[in-house]
């Protein structure tokens, strides 16, 4: 935390040197900078030639994938989607991004609007926040009772068990950035005009409430990462390695009809890892 010298203000239109300069390193970030760009694009070229191939792995066989994205606000989520989906067909490759619930929404069974997007045969859906919203947003922003997280927490995994046991593929990515590098992210975009639309006002108060996130987050890992439906998560400070281990991680864990491993290459360990070991490692400090 920043003490008496180290002042943030979201409205003040120069960012703190103190929170420019720690950013990168935030939340026990590995690397001290970030990707270049040629790299970056070398290795993501050679990743969408494989996706190209799981693609139409999927539209021959059937194969459905769900990818759930979670995260703190301005964590990276929807440029990873993107990213993505990019070169993808979007009859088959959706992104989803529900906004709050209506009021006839609010008296249906919970999961019940997530259903309504799974994919049919040959479809992925990626999700932009999920069902797990009843494990973070919510009970943090008190959009939700303590009770029904506690419910929630209890019910997901039966729920999710039985969308493996029907034969989706299901990624479950929390993507982790540190508090000064999302001070910096909000900063950009309450600065950008061209940003400014990304900003609401639940997300000025994530930046008093970066603790309470944690907690929350720390506990669905523990109630939710599980064998048949586990948690990666991704150092995301750096966002074009985020992506790049996103991307490895789908593609290594899926048989399709002429999958090179080499042209995958390696998902990086010290980006992408389980809860156990980010919590251990304390990347939140």
């Amino acid at each position: 935390m920043a003490d008496d010298n180290e002042k943030f203000d979201l409205e003040n239109p120069s960012l703190p040197k103190w929170v420019k300069k720690r950013a990168l390193a935030s939340g026990g970030y590995p690397y001290e900078g970030k990707l270049d760009d040629d790299t970056y694009a070398t290795e993501l070229n050679e990743l969408y030639l494989e996706l190209a191939k799981l693609q139409d792995d999927q539209a021959r066989t059937g194969r459905r994938i769900v990818m759930v994205f979670e995260g703190r606000d301005a964590a990276g989520k929807g440029g990873t989607i993107d990213t993505y989906l990019e070169n993808l067909n979007p009859r088959y490759s959706d992104s989803v991004a529900l906004p709050k619930p209506s009021d006839r929404e609010r008296t249906q069974w919970y999961f019940q609007r997530y259903v309504d997007w799974l994919p049919a045969a040959g479809e992925q859906v990626l999700f932009d926040r999920s069902w797990y919203n009843r494990a973070g947003v919510e009970p943090v922003m008190g959009f939700c009772t303590a009770e029904e997280t506690t419910r929630f927490l209890a019910e997901v995994p039966q729920f999710e068990r039985m969308l493996v046991n029907d034969g989706i593929h299901l990624f479950k990515f929390w993507l982790s950035i540190g508090r000064e590098m999302q001070m910096k992210r909000f900063h950009d975009r309450r600065h950008d005009p061209l940003k400014r639309w990304k900003l609401s006002p639940v997300d000025f108060e994530a930046l008093q409430k970066f603790d309470d996130y944690s907690e929350a987050r720390t506990r669905m890992f523990k109630e939710t990462h599980n064998e048949q439906a586990p948690w990666t998560v991704v150092l995301s400070n750096d966002k074009k390695r985020a992506r790049l281990a996103v991307l490895r991680t789908v593609l290594r864990a899926i048989d399709y009809d002429g999958k090179d491993l080499d042209e995958i290459g390696t998902i990086d360990s010290r980006i992408a890892m389980d809860p156990d070991r980010f919590l251990a490692d304390k990347h939140d400090r």
